[in-house]
């Protein structure tokens, strides 16, 4: 099962992170907190003109096995800067951009994200591990 792992500065993150993990029961932790103790999304936001927050980038140097994927919040005011942090850690740990927010998200938004969570997740974890898949038809 993922995990939930934020870091919010505003509350925006923290409160679409809570929303998400309460509507599928998912465990959710901070980026300050103890270590996951499993894979986990992250979701963060985007600091200054499109930088990956400096807390982000501890909790991922010390963490970034567990990474499966990234959820950032921005806004739109910053143009082709709009939650960067996504694209900026999808780049260097090889994961998807699950969404981006609009500072804090809308149920659209939310449904993305709880979507991937419940069809995507699976198959991604097996994937990364190198696992073997498993398929109904061979099995």
């Amino acid at each position: 099962m993922l995990c939930l792992v934020y870091d919010s500065l505003t509350g925006n993150v923290r409160r679409f992170a809570e929303g998400v993990g309460a509507e599928l029961g998912l465990p959710l932790g901070r980026v300050q907190g103890s270590p996951p103790a499993a894979p986990y999304l992250l979701l963060t936001y985007t600091f200054g003109t499109g930088e990956v927050p400096e807390s982000t980038r501890r909790f991922l140097r010390a963490h970034s096995a567990g990474l499966r994927g990234v959820v950032a919040s921005g806004s739109y005011h910053w143009g082709p800067n709009f939650a960067r942090a996504a694209d900026l850690i999808a780049a260097e740990y090889g994961v998807p951009v699950v969404a981006k927010l609009n500072k804090g998200g809308t149920a659209a938004d939310r449904q993305e994200v709880l979507r991937w969570l419940r069809e995507d997740a699976v198959a991604r974890l097996t994937a990364r591990t190198g696992e073997p898949r498993w398929n109904a038809g061979s099995n």
